[in-house]
Order: structure tokens, then C-alpha cells, then sequence
């Protein structure tokens, strides 16, 4: 059996090419500084309750900073130069913080510039009652208004083509520079605003009003405006308030041990920066820009999302609906080999199919052509007026060509060819029988009502389709293959891809029926689809991807939408969904480990050198050996604010991620992050805290070694 080339299954695909390269987005660093700052506004930080707090302590230590005598209880612990470093480093916290989420932002914002432009200035000729057409702006236009497209025009609105079919432009949109084809009837009726109309005319009705469209929408979405936290975001704000309610308690005793009856004397400035230091602040400073980089990944994938919340489902997806042709096939069935009959020579059979299939343009006669040609045979010349073409039909089942003379070479199923008069020899019948037992379509090819053999067409499968399902399985996904081929031919298919479970001879509702069963096992379902039909399961679904080319029915009830119209693009979404919530889960850890070192680092310095032994067992625990407690706090405090600048990368563009089990991702992020937080914060910590002692000790270029000596307390706090 030949299989077919990769050349034959692109050429066969309905499915459109990767889509060309875009020009990579600008970053305005201007605008995102702008947003760094303007984003100290209270209004916007109370979102972030971590970040709130320490928005608070910096408000508060500045007031202190700047109006010590204000405050007498303070007067005896103060020292400017302390309390002044202290203050710029909370702003920095805060700031870099602020600096992530704008850079996102700007990231999400750089992809839609292009798209504003698409909209500015566009005008639609609309329809009227009486038949007749004007040119009015395209905010005039009102849902269920008619508009005439003609070619080289744009799509002033989103809508459905009602009358007329179109080849469009949508690379504006998807990157994809072939034109796609939109015609009335069907499934492929829709038709997006901003998109040219390259050739033909059309009679769109206007389905989406001005400020509402899919563009409209599109530019929101990738510029993150009005972006919701997600229910995982919010449980895990809720966890981080909690950690530093907790802390709170804890600083608080430490404050009671302050004061002239107190074990030692400890600054109000110095209790605000140990509670900064060991609250969740990398987090927390790094959860909107994790967020917002999730939506983007999927916006570079060519899916617009409308909102985080699927983007999380899809990490979270325990069950994968995929549609037999067009996902897991490439949707047209492909010749794979000759079967002669009894005494038939193998290239009398190829030349016969090869004259058959010479006029049939179907991707099926397409690949009969190739198949032969490949077996080196070769066909007369047909001249005009020699032959007559018999064209294939539902009813009939069968084509080929009647030539000059009466000789009939023709192919089709057995039925219509038994009908047709061919006695099938026993051998012949049997060989195609096996062959639908194989999963594959028998045609029998026939010269002058004698077989002469068959050719099995196959249904292939998509080239690497069988290691994307490997990987979901890898990850814990169960996968089901919707088809309504006969069972026969759905579990070959399945057998061949690896798919765990499949559902044939099924019917337009049976998807819903599968989520609703899944669904019902609480567990988490996708799907893709196209058509109105799907509509019901696309919207039940926790992930449904609606194609571009589909329905707006379709595109309303999905929450996410495919530019590029590849079913097979939710296998890339579950894998961009697992990746962010293992982002999220790793600087979580690193965090939490991150804090435990500082707790460690900071503590036993202040009590040990401010009381020298006065609380038994602590001096074991100063294991960094920090002997000043001024320039500890500050190093440690500076070492918090810094590391949220350097985690800035792994937060936009995501943990590297490979389909693993669940117990071993746990595993690696408890290694290299849980790990990495302990050591990199033990490490950073104290290399800070020698670089401060330096710097204060040595006689710089411009006294700055006298003025470090003087902000960086040698004594107590």
C-alpha cells in the first residue's frame, strides 16, 4: 500500500496555511513609563490587595520621612537617612510592580494599533426598501440593516452574507494571506468588519451594531481594557490577603517587644519593612502581568479569547471533544492503493483509473490521478468532442468517461456498479470488504462493464496529529472523536490516531449530549465547531472555539474564536491554558519559598545584634551571618523590591512548559522554583548586604561612600 505524500495531504487539506509572518508589535516605552506612574493611583492598587498594602506603608513612611516631629512617639528611633532609604525602596516595590502589568498592557495594546486603523473612516453602501443604495458612514448602520459589497471594498460591520458569494481578504485580522470564501447558505456565511472583498459581490446583512463588532471586541480584548480577574486569580488574591493577615498578627507581636519595657527597641520603619519583606509581594506585583500575557499568547496564537476565564479552563480541561474530518483527518479521503482483479494486470488497472479520474477535479480524483501516475501509467490524449463525462451524484454513485466508440470506463461502489451490470468476481469482493474492514472506501474500476479492480481511498490521518493526542494524554485529557462516518470506518480512524474514545453515525446534537453527560461527571469539556447546529454545545461547553469561517451564531456562543479556522488550534490552546496556571503556580512557590529565606535572613540579625543574646537560640539561626541590623533590613528589603524586575520575562512569556503528568510538573516546580526561591533570596540577600557594607566603608567617586554611611544606620534601628 502507498501512502500518500505530505505534498498530497496539503493539497487535499481543508484546513488553511499557517499564517504569515506579522510584523512584530511596538512597544511605546514612553507610554509604559507613563502607566508605571499613573498607575500609583489608590483607585487602581485597592485591586490588588497585596500591592494596596504596600502602597499604604509607603504613603504612611513618607509622611514619616518627611514629618518626623509630627509624630513624637517616633522622635526616639528616627534617623532620616534610614527612614529615607526605606521609603525609596517601598516606592520601587511598588513601581516595578506597576512596570510589569504597563509592559503587558503595551504588549497586548502594540497588537491591536494595527487593527484601529482598519475601522477609521469607513463608509457602507446600504440597501434600501425600494431596492435602490446609499453611501452612509458605517456608524449610521443599525442591526439587520442590508449592505452591497462590492469588490476592492471593506466590510463596514460584522454580518451574514444573505445573497451573492465572495472571495475576502481577512489578512488584516488573521494573517492569513489567502482569500477565504463567503457565499450565502450554509456555514460559511460570515463575514467580519475591516475585511476586503477581493473578488465578486455580495448582500451582507449587518448582524453586530457600532462599539460591538468582532473588531471592536478584538481590540478590547488584546488591549486588556476592562480585563476581569479570574476565578483562580481571585482564590489566589484571596490565599495572599490571607498570608498577610496572618503576617500582620505576627509583626504585631513583634512590635509589642518594641518600647522601654521591651526585649529591644525596634522603628516603626523597620516594622513596615519586615512586613513588606515577608508578605507575598513578588506575587502580587506579578499576577495582573501573568494575566494579561496569558490572553496575549493566545492572541499571537490567532484565537481571540473573550475572556481569562476560558483561557484557564482550557489549562484545566479534563475532556476533548475533536471532530473526525477536518481535526484528526485532513477531510478529504486520498487513493492509497491498486487492488487488480484475477487475471487483470496491475497497469491495465492504473491506466483505467487514471482515464476515469482524468476530468473528476475532487481531491478524491485528484489523488486517483497521482496514485496512478506514481504506478507509471499513462492515458491517451482526450480530444474535445471525444468523449462524454458522467458526472458523479448522490443517486447514481458513480463517473467516468464515455469515449469515441462506445468504450466506458467508469468507477464507483460495488452497489452501483452490480446495478450498473459488472459481475464482481468473489476475490474482488472480498478484497473490499477487508478494505472497509481497514477503514477504507472501496471504488470499482470498470472498463466496459468488466472490473478490473479496485482503489481504496483512505481518510488520512493529519500528519503529527497522533503525537499532539499522545500529549494530551500525557497531561491527563481524554479525547473523543465525534464523526458521522459507520463505525467501521470511525474506528480505524481512532485506532490510527490514538484517540481514547469515539462516537460514530453521530447526529448534530450528539456533541451536546457528550458535554452534558461529561459535564454531569463534573468534569471540565471543549469542543470546536462552525455551524448554527453547533451552537447549543459551543455555548455548554467550558471551552468552545468557534471557527472565523462559521456562523455568527457560532462565533456568539463560543468563548474563544480561531482566526486561522484550524479545529486542531485546541490542542495549542490547552497546552498555552496549562502553561499559564503552571506560570502562576510557580512564581507562587518561588514567592512563598522566597519569603521563608527572608524571615530567616532578617530576623535573627535584628534580635542578636540589637540584644546580643537576649532571646536564647536566635544566634543559631543568623546562619548569613548579618552583624549590622540597619544595613540587613534594608538589604533584604531592596532585595524583595528587585527581584520582581528580574521575574518580569518568566511572567510575560510563561514558564517553559512540556506535556507532563500533573505529579510531575509538582515535582519540578517544587525543585527548580521552591528550591531556587530558598537559595536565590539566601544568596541575593546576603551578596546585597556585603555590597552595602562595601559601598558605606569605601571612599567613592563623589562622596557617595560617605552618604551611603550616613543613610545605611551602623547601629541600631
Amino acid at each position: 500500500m502507498i501512502e500518500p505524500t505530505m505534498e498530497e495531504i496539503a493539497a487535499s487539506s481543508a484546513t488553511a496555511a499557517a499564517p504569515a509572518a506579522r510584523r512584530a508589535p511596538h512597544t511605546s516605552w514612553r507610554r509604559v513609563l507613563s502607566d508605571s506612574f499613573r498607575y500609583f493611583d489608590p483607585r487602581r492598587e485597592i485591586r490588588h490587595p497585596v500591592m494596596f498594602v504596600v502602597w499604604v506603608f509607603f504613603v504612611f513612611l513618607a509622611i514619616l520621612t518627611a514629618f518626623p516631629r509630627a509624630f513624637p512617639d517616633v522622635a526616639a528611633t528616627y534617623s532620616a537617612g534610614y527612614y529615607f532609604a526605606l521609603t525609596v525602596i517601598l516606592f520601587l516595590t511598588l513601581w516595578f510592580g506597576h512596570l510589569a502589568e504597563a509592559i503587558a498592557e503595551a504588549r497586548g495594546r502594540a497588537q491591536a494599533e494595527s487593527l484601529r486603523q482598519i475601522r477609521s473612516g469607513m463608509r457602507a453602501r446600504q440597501l434600501l426598501p425600494d431596492q435602490t443604495t446609499r453611501w452612509v458612514p458605517s456608524d449610521a448602520l443599525h442591526i439587520g440593516d442590508l449592505v452591497v459589497i462590492e469588490a476592492s471594498e471593506v466590510v463596514p460591520l460584522d454580518g451574514d452574507v444573505v445573497r451573492g458569494a465572495a472571495l475576502i481578504d481577512e489578512s488584516m485580522m488573521t494573517g492569513e494571506s489567502a482569500p477565504a470564501i463567503r457565499e450565502s447558505g450554509g456555514d460559511r456565511t460570515s463575514v467580519l468588519g475591516g475585511t476586503r472583498i477581493v473578488q465578486g459581490t455580495v448582500t451582507v446583512r449587518i448582524s453586530a451594531s457600532v462599539g460591538h463588532s468582532f473588531l471592536d471586541r478584538l481590540i478590547g480584548l488584546v488591549e486588556n481594557a476592562g480585563r476581569e480577574p479570574t476565578p483562580n486569580e481571585l482564590a489566589l488574591g484571596v490565599l495572599l490577603a490571607s498570608l498577610t493577615a496572618v503576617l500582620l498578627v505576627v509583626i504585631v507581636t513583634f512590635a509589642d517587644l518594641s518600647g522601654p519595657s521591651g526585649v529591644v527597641t525596634i522603628s516603626v520603619a523597620t516594622i513596615l519593612a519586615l512586613f513588606v519583606a515577608l508578605m507575598p509581594t513578588t506575587i502580587g506585583a506579578l499576577l495582573p502581568a501573568i494575566g494579561i500575557s496569558g490572553i496575549n499568547r493566545v492572541a499571537k496564537a490567532n484565537v481571540i479569547a473573550k475572556s481569562g476565564t476560558a483561557i484557564e479552563a482550557a489549562g484545566d480541561l479534563d475532556v476533548l471533544i475533536l471532530d473526525k474530518t477536518g481535526t484528526v483527518t485532513v477531510g478529504n479521503r486520498l487513493a492509497v492503493q491498486f487492488i487488480p482483479a484475477p487475471g487483470v494486470d496491475p497497469g491495465e488497472l492504473a491506466s483505467a483509473a487514471l482515464l476515469s479520474s482524468s476530468l473528476d477535479d475532487t481531491p478524491e480524483g485528484r489523488s486517483i490521478v497521482r496514485l496512478a501516475a506514481r504506478r507509471g501509467a499513462t492515458a491517451p490524449r482526450l480530444e474535445p468532442g471525444s468523449y462524454q463525462v458522467l458526472v458523479f451524484t448522490a443517486e447514481r454513485r458513480m463517473s467516468g468517461l464515455t469515449l469515441k466508440g462506445g468504450q466506458e470506463i467508469f468507477k464507483g461502489s460495488i452497489d452501483s456498479m452490480e446495478a450498473y451490470g459488472a459481475v464482481m468476481p468473489p476475490e474482488l469482493r472480498d478484497a473490499a470488504r477487508e478494505q472497509s474492514r481497514l477503514g477504507m472506501t472501496p471504488l470499482v474500476i470498470s472498463e466496459n462493464r468488466r472490473p478490473l479492480g479496485i482503489v481504496a481511498l483512505k481518510d488520512v490521518v493529519k500528519p503529527g496529529i497522533k503525537d499532539r493526542i499522545h500529549e494530551l494524554k500525557t497531561m491527563g485529557i481524554r479525547t473523543i472523536m465525534c464523526t458521522g462516518d459507520n463505525r467501521i470506518t470511525a474506528a480505524a480512524i481512532a485506532r490510527e490516531s490514538g484517540v481514547d474514545e469515539f462516537i460514530a453515525e453521530a447526529k448534530p446534537e450528539t456533541k451536546l449530549q457528550i458535554i452534558e453527560r461529561e459535564k454531569a461527571q463534573g468534569r471540565l469539556v471543549a469542543m470546536s465547531g462552525d455551524g448554527s447546529n453547533d451552537a447549543p454545545a459551543l455555548a455548554r461547553a467550558d471551552v468552545g472555539l468557534a471557527m472565523n469561517s462559521g456562523t455568527s451564531a457560532a462565533k456568539e456562543a463560543g468563548n474563544m474564536v480561531d482566526l486561522d479556522n484550524d479545529p486542531t488550534k485546541l490542542i495549542e490552546i490547552v497546552s498555552i491554558g496549562k502553561q499559564l496556571l503552571i506560570t502562576r503556580g510557580a512564581l507562587t512557590t518561588f514567592t512563598i519559598t522566597n519569603d521563608v529565606a527572608k524571615y530567616f535572613a532578617i530576623l535573627p540579625a535584628i534580635f542578636v545584634t540589637a540584644s546580643g543574646a537576649a532571646i536564647a537560640g536566635v544566634a543559631s539561626l543568623n546562619v548569613l551571618g548579618l552583624t549590622n541590623p540597619g544595613i540587613a533590613v534594608i538589604a533584604t528589603l531592596f532585595f524583595n523590591a528587585i527581584v520582581i524586575p528580574l521575574l518580569i520575562p518568566l511572567a510575560l512569556f510563561g514558564v517553559g512548559f512540556r506535556p507532563r503528568p500533573a505529579i510531575d510538573l509538582l515535582r519540578r516546580n517544587l525543585l527548580i522554583y521552591g528550591l531556587g526561591g530558598l537559595v536565590s533570596a539566601f544568596a541575593g540577600i546576603w551578596l546585597v548586604y556585603q555590597l552595602f557594607i562595601w559601598a558605606a566603608a569605601t571612599p567613592l567617586v563623589g562622596g557617595i561612600g560617605a552618604t551611603l554611611s550616613h543613610i545605611l544606620p551602623l547601629g541600631g534601628l
